[in-house]
């Protein structure tokens, strides 16, 4: 039974493998599309790098529509559609427009999975180990990164100008495996029970994870859960304040640590501390290294020490190794120094916010408005993504950027805000692990 309930949720997981090699892939396109197309700064930010995220925000937003009407499983084997056509797309476009369409079409799938995965995993769960079967999102979204930093180094150089061709192309590969493996998982007890009010098909999937007796108990705590809620409830009526600030709040300081930042623009991050190209993709592949290694760390930490523990972790290695990459920048470090210290960014986002945030956000929200506090928290991470990436070129490119050659005050204030983030989790964040979903609505929604 509990072999049936990790097969599921690494299979659906997979989402997230397809959202990191999707979004940071571009890292090795970045510079040879800026040459192809001769764009300015802000056409580059706005099109072709951040044409993705706003994609991924308007699947994040949406994405409650289909996983409430059609079903999580339904929702995620479309998502697969989208990857696979979006690589494809992506990898034969002519020219910088049609390229961004592809790119949005990409975004949205990234953005839908984001809400679909984490629901459908936190859904099928028990609370012991709900906290690292959804954190396999995570790390599998690490694991895309880490894949889409090798795919961009063995591939450059392949296909001459046009190898940045192959490295989005290659993509259609794992979507379609992909595809094809989500139709082998059931739907979701939960879905079943609310949406489909089909206690009988609930009861089945539920025995396939718990013994008969404890699947009959499941179901009676889902249906005592929804016996006073109706299908249509409201994600902002003033008993979800709460929650619907814990999600934000997690959501934005996930973004104003500068993770995406330092992950789409590696590269070039990493050639204005004295490397040559090719040797900063080679060094991108180290920075997908400590990604994997330390969310595998937070996803086994996640249901020992909690959510709130990892967070206040996570906070900590952000404030020091922002503060001195920003340092090893205005003082003209050496590279193996700045490396390092990027290095220790990456590693405190992989056992903090990396390893919660997906899982933090799909447990806090009740099950009749659970997708749509999804693409709540989840929409706040996309806006503040590609607020991001759009912005960044002005303040990054080498000839038209407002610092110039020298990036140091923006990682800075990602350090600054990091202070902030602390705070909050240490005066605001509730601890979740090991609490099934229907008690935690007890805790954290109160009618007023």
């Amino acid at each position: 039974m509990k072999n049936n309930l990790f097969v599921w949720s690494i299979t659906v997981a997979l989402a997230g493998f397809l959202f990191g090699f999707d979004t940071v892939v571009i890292s090795g396109a970045n510079q040879p599309i800026k040459e192809l197309w001769n764009t300015s700064p802000i056409f580059h930010g706005t099109f072709i790098m951040s044409m993705a995220l706003w994609g991924t925000v308007l699947g994040a937003l949406l994405g409650h529509i289909p996983c409430d009407k059609f079903g999580r499983k339904k929702t995620l084997f479309w998502i697969g559609i989208l990857y696979f056509v979006s690589a494809l797309g992506s990898g034969l476009a002519a020219d910088p427009y049609s390229f961004s369409f592809f790119r949005f079409i990409g975004g949205i799938g990234v953005g839908a999975s984001s809400v679909a995965a984490p629901v459908y995993i936190s859904e099928i769960s028990n609370p012991q180990s709900r906290g690292r079967l959804v954190a396999l999102y995570q790390f599998n979204i690490v694991f895309g990164i880490f894949i889409a930093f090798i795919s961009n180094y063995l591939l450059k150089g392949i296909g001459g100008a046009n190898d940045w061709r192959l490295m989005l192309g290659v993509e259609a590969i794992p979507a379609i495996f992909y595809t094809l493996l989500v139709l082998r998982v059931p739907r979701s007890p939960r879905w079943l029970a609310l949406r489909k009010k089909d206690d009988v098909a609930a009861l089945g999937v539920l025995s396939l994870i718990y013994s008969q007796e404890v699947a009959n108990e499941k179901l009676s705590e889902i249906k005592l859960d929804l016996k006073d809620t109706t299908n249509t409830e409201s994600l902002f009526k003033p008993k979800y304040r709460k929650v619907l600030w814990l999600g934000f709040f997690i959501a934005f300081f996930n973004q104003l640590s500068g993770i995406n930042f330092v992950l789409y623009y590696a590269p070039e991050i990493l050639e204005r501390s004295g490397l040559v190209a090719k040797e900063s993709l080679l060094s991108s592949i180290s920075i997908g290294i400590v990604n994997l290694i330390f969310t595998f760390v937070g996803l086994r930490l996640i249901d020992r020490l909690g959510r709130k523990q990892l967070m206040i972790i996570g906070s900590l290695g952000y404030i020091v190794s922002l503060a001195m990459v920003g340092w090893c920048f205005y003082s003209a470090a050496s590279s193996t120094l700045l490396l390092i210290f990027i290095l220790v960014f990456i590693a405190s986002h992989a056992v903090g916010q990396g390893a919660v945030i997906w899982v933090f956000i799909s447990e806090i929200f009740p099950n009749t408005v659970r997708a749509s506090g999804q693409s709540w928290g989840t929409g706040t991470h996309w806006v503040f993504a590609a607020i991001i990436t759009l912005i960044t070129p002005l303040f990054l490119d080498k000839n038209d950027g407002i610092f110039g050659e020298n990036p140091w005050p923006i990682f800075l204030f990602f350090a600054g805000m990091m202070v902030l983030q602390l705070i909050w989790v240490l005066t605001k964040m509730p601890e979740t692990k090991g609490v099934s979903l229907e008690a935690l609505e007890r805790q954290l929604v109160k009618d007023e």
